[in-house]
């Protein structure tokens, strides 16, 4: 009787002995019984015997075998494995995590789009033609495609990508979100009539395992999808594409916590495939590593369309009353009586960020989380946008029953409603999280901007990656400060990449476009290099800093997060946890441990502590064995994050 190896979704690192009446190969899923409760596992290994010591009458069966075929084959069951191993979790939980589609991509998206921007340009510009000649060339190796917004990235990546298919090999193409790169969908099937697999969460559970099934079967070769695409089983890897690669949403905020640049490394480099990222704002450890030589810089000039980098201007808010500049009004007056559009980007929902009494300052905070609620008007509720906590208003303060409550601070439905009173005759449309929440909102918001049925378009960060509407004239950054102010070591990048990102919607497609940048600190390096167009100054100037205070890419970080109800347990944990890694000699440098920038979520006390280091191996090693000797008891969960992206 068959002996199966069986890993479930778990954080836990053992695996179980089961029996079977029929041979189920690993890589299949199986329904079973875990101490008192049924549960669905993967088979990992067909072992000839049972482990020494365990009594083969004490064995379970199988309940069921849930797949006639594998749904993971060598390659990936060892991908798996290495990903639990480098991010501390079980290798059922990696599993779990790669499944097609998953729960981890955001958001949906519409198949029946407009597919313009893919269509094969014949005739490829000088810069264009050296990239894709030194991509030609080579079989394998990591390149990076870097060059300004517009400057025709997607036709090297997809031709790259024809090269690929021809020669034999598969490819896969990952984007930050799925949801908006809607206009690649339909240009791609156009493009690789038959070849394309689109993989992504709004697909219901067969659809996905069919769209799985199609790639493992070799009918689909080329891949579309947001971070876990990159675990696509296709048949024989020869490129895998990583479109704007500095996008922190390829690191998975959920365990485990991979980020997909670091596995699409690794597979190709086990495939001897080709990795082809690329970026108008590589994130800064890509840069150092096309400076040192690690990654090949493959650089493009100019944009195809006819446009040109557009005339930025910085305006000082200090210096302004509220949050619309006279220097924007009169632009956007302007620019709309010319006919042409507006893009207005704040990345701040909601109507106020800040909700208090006028009389003794008492700010209205979320109950389950140190965070103040944010107030929508047009619902008249007030909202945690970290664990979804929503009240109404109070009519007088909860401190010292003073009437006089303020709704302070600005949010995109009130730069909505300013915009509308200020220009009462012209189309207005606000792009947000809650205004796109709607089935089709999103897609059909950005069709109609495109086509030029809106004068001004509000948004937060969706509206600053790949929107390409040729009637884009003037982009208004509202506040450059919002994501400055975060408590993070890379706040500077962050800022820098929206601001070169957003403004690169202007000017596109006719040589015109302008961009205004409003800021309470115009003199800020991360503002005035994005604004003044000096990028390789400012990579200069943020790996310098990154030298000096010893953080990446001059370091490994390893973060844990250690969270719970009971705040003094959970200081407790994390002091013994820290107790036993404090004696890191050469090896790491213990930061910590303090209270998380967000202190609490959920109901949940958060504290963290981080490890710096240079010897990665070592600490890992270190880590892991501290983690074992002390595993969290009930009520308290360990966060580990290998890497971080974040810090709050």
């Amino acid at each position: 009787m068959p002996y199966l190896e069986v890993s479930f979704n778990l954080p836990v690192q053992n695996t179980y002995t089961y029996i079977s009446d029929e041979a189920v190969p690993p890589g299949c899923r199986v329904k079973t019984v875990l101490g008192r409760r049924k549960i669905t596992g993967w088979v990992v290994s067909q072992p000839e015997k049972p482990p020494e010591g365990l009594d083969e009458g004490k064995l379970k069966s199988i309940e069921k075998r849930v797949d006639d075929e594998p749904l993971f084959g060598d390659e990936l069951l060892s991908l798996a494995r290495w990903i639990a191993s480098l991010t501390m979790c079980s290798p059922g939980e990696a599993l779990s995590s790669m499944l097609p589609g998953g729960i981890r991509e955001r958001r949906d998206i519409t198949e029946s789009v407009d597919g313009d921007e893919v269509k094969r340009v014949e005739q490829l510009t000088a810069s264009q033609q050296v990239a894709l000649d030194s991509l030609n060339r080579s079989s394998d190796g990591w390149f990076y495609l870097y060059g300004i917004t517009g400057s025709g990235k997607t036709e090297v990546f997809l031709k790259t990508a024809e090269n690929t298919l021809a020669a034999g090999g598969d490819v896969i193409y990952l984007v930050p979100e799925i949801a908006l790169s809607h206009h690649l969908v339909e240009g791609l099937k156009q493009r690789f009539p038959g070849q394309v697999a689109v993989i992504h969460s709004g697909l219901t559970p067969s659809r996905r395992l069919a769209e799985w099934r199609r790639i493992q079967s070799g009918e689909a070769r080329f891949v579309l999808g947001a971070r876990s695409a990159v675990f696509a089983p296709v048949k024989k890897l020869g490129l895998i594409i990583i479109d704007e690669e500095h996008e922190g949403s390829y690191k998975s905020g959920d365990k485990p916590r991979y980020h997909a640049r670091q596995v699409a490394m690794h597979r190709c480099r086990k495939s001897s495939a080709r990795l082809l990222m690329g970026s108008a704002t590589p994130s800064v450890e890509a840069w150092s590593m096309m400076s040192s030589g690690g990654l090949e810089r493959l650089e493009l000039t100019g944009r195809p369309a006819g446009g040109a980098e557009p005339a930025v201007s910085i305006v000082d808010l200090k210096k302004e009353k509220g949050l619309f500049s006279r220097a924007l009004v009169q632009a956007m007056s302007r620019v709309l009586g010319e006919g042409r559009q507006v893009l207005l980007f704040l990345n701040r929902r909601g109507f106020s960020y800040q909700y208090s009494c006028r009389s003794c300052g008492e700010e209205i905070h979320c109950r389950h989380c140190s965070v103040p609620l944010t107030y929508h008007k047009s619902s008249r509720t007030m909202v945690c946008h970290y664990c979804g906590y929503h009240t109404v208003p109070p009519a007088s303060c909860p401190e010292c029953g003073s009437l006089e409550m303020l709704a302070a601070g600005f949010g995109t439905e009130r730069v909505e409603e300013d915009i509308s009173r200020l220009f009462p005759e012209k189309r207005v449309v606000r792009l947000d999280t809650d205004a796109a929440r709607k089935k089709g909102v999103l897609e059909s918001t950005l069709r109609d901007f495109r086509d030029g049925g809106i004068d001004i378009l509000l948004g937060t960060q969706m509206v600053a990656k790949g929107l390409n509407a040729p009637g884009v004239k003037l982009v208004g950054v509202l506040s450059a400060d919002t994501s400055l102010n975060l408590p993070d070591f890379r706040a500077s990048e962050r800022t820098f990449a929206l601001i070169v990102q957003v403004a690169g919607r202007s000017g596109r497609f006719i040589p015109d476009g302008e961009v205004i940048v409003q800021t309470f600190r115009p003199d800020a390096p991360a503002i005035r290099m994005a604004s003044e167009n000096r990028i390789n100054e400012f990579y200069n100037y943020e790996i310098d800093q990154r030298r000096l205070l010893g953080f990446p890419p001059f370091s490994r970080l390893f973060r844990v997060v250690v969270r719970g109800k009971d705040e003094n347990r959970v200081r407790q944990s994390i002091e013994r946890l820290s107790s036993s890694l404090a004696a890191g000699g050469d090896n790491w440098e213990l930061l910590g441990p303090a209270e998380c920038p967000i202190g609490r979520i959920s109901t949940h006390y958060r504290r963290h502590l981080i490890l710096r280091s240079k010897r990665f191996d070592h600490t890992h090693a270190a880590l892991g064995k501290a983690l074992h000797q002390y595993p969290p008891e009930h009520g308290i969960r360990y966060e580990v994050d290998i890497d971080p992206v974040s810090l709050l």
